[in-house]
């Protein structure tokens, strides 16, 4: 048991190559040894556990090194390794700022640099958390600080380079430590783990090497402890018990439940959580690296950020493809909102569920919003169909057009239907004869081929064609003369219509609105306010078709707010002066009048 040691000092870096994710400084220092390029004052500075003080000890150790490797590290035999990892050398000393901190500290320091090494070429200042050492301190360091002996060279450490006073920032080099990434804590556990005989599955490696946070020491106490909870066998549902995490399963399976709105669900399980102690605050900022992990996964080029087991990325992918985008970015907000507001929620359990009941509603809201456009958007391309069999009235009047399309002259004006671009006088292709065959639906333009030519209508034909195709709707199909009743009558079974297709919200918006019968053809929907004057714009093309095939009118349509603004407000009382009231109260009572009249009474203005 004596002969026990934590795998954060046992496994601690004794040389540059073992120091793990610090590659960009370990090169710098071996490189300057290499090239007897040494300063007299380092900084090393960064968060906690990453690396500060076991790289400057392995500094320490290799400029006194009597027989460095070709590689620039120590060689571990020579007098001054062998005293240095005994911890019985001259040469290096450290000092923990923390509790030593005064100016008396400093100075006798100061002193101690005066004398020579007896043994090796440097002596090696060691200076751990030097941001705690005193204003005082600080000014009393500075002479020996900037101009030291040739053999003294000062390491400091800190993990916060801020409260440093410049004028000891100017005087040290600085090498500025960075998180270790969670792929290198992990590579790096798998190593210890295979030298302590622990078995270690890779998501609870994983998930040990987040939970660290970028800092080794952190990760290797967390192994230590969960492998003597599980006797050496690390699992990924014992990692997480311990660690007293959520798992994956858990924003799974909440996740399926706010897509398919099933609020019960999502409370009980929500109850559920909360038993075994999870704070709310936990539970949403949970919900919201999931949501996060989920929108990577929608673009292959994000998918690099994704940060979760191997294991798990193949059921991120397919969950991914069930929640839309627009799902997604919503629930962010609204969970973002939600933790902003948790610390000043007075019932906080009440807050997260309001928050998981908004979400089990939000993909109907954003359905309802976007009013299928995305659905569209995923729909497959469908082939084009048969279009209706032509009349015999409409068939000459095609044949008639073609007829005229070749008559077009070769120097007139025409239009460029595809660009958009304005008339030109150019030769002119005669058109070829019109069909009632439907066009095959248009294939987006791909790598290197080129567009198809556009085609070229003259002006006049297009005036024709419109003209034509007009008389002969009118004259295949009897039109209904509108009125009120009529209009009123199609638009009640549009609204039928939209309550038919589970169109809630647009059947909500329209309940509120009324239309009123134009001169010309022009109907205008009155609405109660602008938000709903939006839905109306957006179904107006529908409604011109709609109102087309019941009463074979082509219809204009315009939108109107009116606010009844006479019956919503209250109607306040005039407010009187004194002389009013005064008016009002003697024409009640003439015995007012002579009262103030006997009394010499004058009224307060």
């Amino acid at each position: 048991m004596s002969d026990y040691i934590v795998s954060a000092r046992k496994y601690r870096p004794q040389t540059f190559d073992t120091v793990v994710g610090q590659e960009h400084i370990t090169t710098t220092l071996k490189n300057a040894i290499r090239h007897q390029h040494l300063a007299h004052a380092y900084l090393f500075c960064g968060p906690r556990g990453v690396g500060k003080t076991s790289c400057a000890r392995i500094l320490a150790k290799t400029i006194n090194c009597e027989h460095p490797t070709a590689d620039m590290e120590a060689c571990g035999i020579c007098a001054t390794c062998q005293s240095f990892n005994n911890n019985t050398s001259f040469n290096v000393f450290e000092l923990d700022a923390a509790s030593n901190n005064s100016v008396d500290d400093i100075r006798e320091l100061v002193n101690q640099v005066r004398f020579a090494p007896q043994q090796g070429k440097y002596k090696i200042y060691i200076i751990d958390e030097v941001h705690m050492l005193s204003a005082a301190a600080f000014n009393a360091f500075l002479k020996t600080l900037e101009e030291p002996p040739p053999y003294a060279i000062f390491i400091l450490a800190t993990t916060e380079k801020h409260k440093i006073i410049p004028t000891i920032l100017s005087r040290c080099q600085i090498f500025d430590f960075k998180r270790i990434t969670t792929h290198d804590i992990v590579q790096h556990l798998q190593s210890i783990a295979a030298k302590e005989s622990i078995v270690a599955a890779e998501a609870a490696l994983h998930v040990i090497a987040q939970k660290s946070e970028g800092c080794m020491r952190d990760a290797l106490s967390m192994l230590d402890r969960i492998a003597s909870f599980t006797n050496g066998m690390l699992t990924y549902p014992e990692t997480m018990k311990h660690l007293n995490m959520l798992d994956a399963d858990f924003y799974f399976r909440l996740t399926d439940q706010l897509l398919s709105q099933d609020v019960s669900g999502t409370l009980l399980q929500l109850d559920e959580t909360l038993a075994k102690g999870f704070e709310g605050d936990v539970i949403l900022d949970g919900i919201a690296e999931h949501m996060r992990n989920l929108l990577l996964c929608k673009d292959t080029r994000m998918a690099k950020l994704l940060d979760v087991p191997n294991e798990h990325k193949q059921m991120y992918y397919e969950k991914a493809n069930q929640a839309p985008p627009n799902f997604i970015l919503s629930a962010l907000n609204l969970i973002n909102s939600s933790e902003l507001e948790y610390k000043n929620a007075t019932n906080k359990r009440l807050h997260v569920e309001i928050c998981l009941i908004r979400l089990c509603y939000l993909l109907q809201a954003v359905s309802a919003e976007t009013n299928g456009d995305v659905k569209k958007n995923f729909e497959p391309l469908k082939p084009a169909q048969a279009a209706p069999p032509v009349s015999q009235k409409q068939a000459e009047i095609l044949s008639s057009l073609n007829a005229k399309a070749e008559l077009v002259t070769e120097k007139e004006p025409v239009y460029n239907l595809a660009n958009d671009a304005s008339p030109k006088v150019q030769e002119t292709i005669p058109p070829k004869p019109i069909t009632t065959k439907t066009p095959a639906p248009t294939v987006p333009i791909s790598g290197n081929q080129a567009p198809a030519p556009s085609r070229r209508i003259s002006r006049d034909f297009m005036s024709n064609l419109d003209a034509e195709v007009n008389n002969v709707a009118s004259s295949t199909a009897p039109k209904k003369e509108l009125n009120t009743d009529i209009v009123s009558e199609v638009f009640e079974k549009y609204k039928e219509k939209l309550h038919s297709e589970n169109k809630s919200a647009y059947h909500a918006q329209f309940s509120t609105m009324r239309v009123e019968m134009l001169p010309n053809d022009e109907i205008r929907i009155v609405t109660p306010n602008d938000f709903s004057e939006e839905y109306a714009k957006k179904e107006r093309n529908n409604l011109i078709d709609f109102f087309r095939a019941h009463t074979n009118v082509m219809v204009r349509i315009t939108t109107e707010v009116k606010i009844d603004e006479a019956d919503n407000l209250p109607q306040q009382e005039k407010v009187l002066s004194k002389t009013e009231v005064y008016e009002a109260m003697a024409i009640k009572n003439p015995n007012l009048g002579k009262l103030k009249d006997a009394l010499n009474l004058q009224i307060d203005y």
